[in-house]
């Protein structure tokens, strides 16, 4: 198989939502003006190689790619697919968040979230802030803590202006609604855990259009690729969000804690059934 059939097997095979008019997903061309964003966690040591992460940029041909979960080693892509790379390592942590592009572009700003106070809590998460196409694309590797991984988005949402992504693995049950920002990310499940299924990889955006969004093959992580044709439609975009919309958020962010309490609840008996059968 050579490198063209292996790139249309990767972008063929794939559980996708498809955006924009019908019978114009037939192919993978990427019109002009739009943006290319790939998002993958490699599942750092166990998981997804530099060889395969090459693999799909060659195959995908990002503008951005934006990974979770990635270590030291994936620091050696561009020896093989060229382009610029910037890692930020995690604290105390062997991975990180990395950022790739073919295209030259600045160092990426670490924004620090919020953290856990109870004990035996992980170490701070970031986000890695890159501005791109007059955009900003916040790289996120979220809490497992509903209530926190919320907060982590809400303190991104202080920090940025303008046209914002934010991509990468929520690591969130339920809904996750931010005030001005829409959730465009792929619906299908991009992670499975003990042959359940959950849709943790997501795409909010403000200011951008989203095309096209799909899953791709999970190959050696555990968690789906998604790739999204965006288009920056927007030249500004409020810089903060009005009081009552911050307060409607907040309470709509509560109802989609309560929703995703649920759902973990049923997903753990249903572990619990099999494991007792």
């Amino acid at each position: 198989m050579d490198e063209r059939e292996r790139a249309e097997r990767i972008l063929s095979t794939h559980n996708g939502s498809e955006s924009g008019p019908k019978g114009q997903h037939h192919h993978d061309e990427k019109p002009a003006g739009r943006l290319r964003v790939l998002s993958w966690n490699l599942l750092r040591l166990t998981g997804a190689s530099v060889e395969d992460v090459a693999g799909l940029v060659r195959a995908a041909k990002p503008d951005l790619l934006l990974l979770q979960e990635a270590t030291k080693k994936i620091e050696a892509l561009p020896e093989l697919v060229g382009g610029h790379f910037f890692r930020e390592p995690l604290p105390r942590r062997i991975y990180g968040l990395a950022a790739w592009s073919p295209h030259e572009f600045p160092a990426p700003q670490a924004l620090a979230l919020p953290v856990s106070r109870m004990p035996g809590r992980v170490p701070p998460r970031l986000a890695q802030l890159v501005q791109i196409s007059n955009a900003t694309f916040a790289n996120v590797h979220l809490s497992h803590g509903q209530l926190l991984n919320r907060s982590q988005l809400f303190r991104i949402l202080r920090h940025v202006q303008g046209p914002t992504a934010i991509i990468g693995d929520f690591n969130a049950f339920g809904p996750t609604l931010l005030p001005g920002f829409e959730d465009v990310g792929p619906r299908e499940a991009t992670h499975t855990a003990n042959l359940v299924r959950f849709r943790l990889d997501r795409c909010l955006v403000r200011g951008i259009t989203c095309h096209r969004a799909r899953t791709l093959h999970a190959g050696s992580s555990d968690h789906r690729p998604i790739l999204l044709d965006l288009e920056v439609t927007e030249a500004a975009a409020a810089q903060h969000a009005p009081g009552a919309l911050m307060r409607r958020a907040r309470v709509a962010t509560a109802q989609s804690l309560l929703y995703g309490k649920i759902a973990r609840l049923y997903v753990e008996a249903r572990l619990g059934d099999r494991e007792r059968k």
